[in-house]
């Protein structure tokens, strides 16, 4: 059987490190304040010249570095996000010409924070198939752009960056092992920014109608419950126990979330990984950037399973299981 196996991983984020302090001076909060309802002390934040892709790009080559692999020898490249370089053409594109991937399909996957999730389900399925061979996702947002900084209740919430896998077909028994996903579009108002698009295009509509909206207290109890249910599934799909999971890496969209959500899993304690501290929520970013932090600091041994959840506007969620 062919799988996919991610071989390489990447991150990228801005130099600009924004503290809770900092977000103090511009609007009425505090430190204690966000932390208890979020888990974030601060967050990186681009600068008014930095592009996304000027992230996607290096998370991208350094996944590649990794796995040893070349550019030429990709053949699919996705870039999940919502805050692309431009609204046309995809940024995945962009990524393809500047790792040397010639001539792969290349295309964007608008999935919001479970963008990672959607997009390893397609390149696998894709590599499964023998379509492509070498793959390259990219979770990648600059949210910190779409923000409206006089709203406490969701400029501390985001922050930007990148993160990248690369993926290879293997006939070892590792790789993904599978991956589920849904979507509530009866939902879809709960998290979501209403101008840009062809319904409110950005020349036409009132400026606070481009900044992130959120309902924030349903969307918690929405999120534990589905990332939970989600999470079971795909474990038990694969034939796995909860107590099979090395490491639980969720979207790092809220502490009070991740926290219910483990514990509702049993996963013990010190095996779910949380960065949101440092980085806050980076959307399809996150997972991504959380594993490359975890292989890199040899922390994910051979035959480790791995349980990645997400939850985002649309609404969607899912979840994935690798066996490293």
């Amino acid at each position: 059987m062919i799988r996919a196996r991610i071989a390489g991983t990447g991150m990228a984020v801005p130099d600009r490190v924004m503290t809770n302090a900092d977000i103090e001076k511009i609007v009425d909060t505090s430190d204690d304040w966000i932390m208890e309802r979020t888990g974030i002390r601060e967050r990186r934040i681009a600068s008014d010249d930095e592009a996304l892709s000027d992230f996607a790009v290096p998370a991208a080559q350094r996944a590649l570095e990794m796995a040893g692999l070349d550019g030429s020898e990709v053949q699919l490249v996705i870039c999940a996000t919502v805050t692309g370089d431009m609204s046309f053409p995809a940024t995945a594109t962009g990524i393809q010409h500047r790792i040397g991937a010639r001539r792969a399909t290349a295309f964007d996957l608008g999935a919001a924070c479970t963008g990672f999730i959607y997009a390893l389900q397609i390149a696998d399925q894709m590599i499964r198939a023998g379509t492509v061979r070498n793959a390259v996702i990219v979770g990648g947002e600059l949210l910190s752009k779409f923000v409206d900084w006089t709203d406490r209740r969701t400029c501390v919430l985001f922050g930007d960056g990148a993160g990248a896998v690369a993926l290879t077909a293997t006939e070892e028994d590792r790789g993904v092992l599978g991956v589920a996903t849904y979507s509530d579009g009866a939902l879809g108002d709960l998290i979501y920014r209403p101008g840009g698009g062809s319904r409110l295009p950005i020349l036409n509509g009132d400026r606070t109608a481009h900044f992130i909206q959120m309902r924030g207290n349903e969307t918690f109890k929405i999120a534990v419950r589905s990332l939970t249910e989600v999470s079971d599934e795909v474990l038990s799909t694969c034939g796995l126990r909860h107590a099979d999971v090395d490491w639980f890496i969720p979207h790092q969209a809220n502490r009070r979330i991740i926290d219910a959500v483990g514990k509702r899993l049993d996963v013990p304690e010190g095996h779910t990984y949380v960065n949101i501290e440092r980085f806050g929520n980076t959307s399809a970013a996150s997972i991504p950037i959380a594993l490359d932090e975890l292989v890199r600091n040899g922390k994910v041994a051979e035959g480790n399973h791995l349980l990645f959840s997400a939850f985002g506007s649309g609404l969607t969620w899912g979840a994935g299981v690798v066996r490293w």
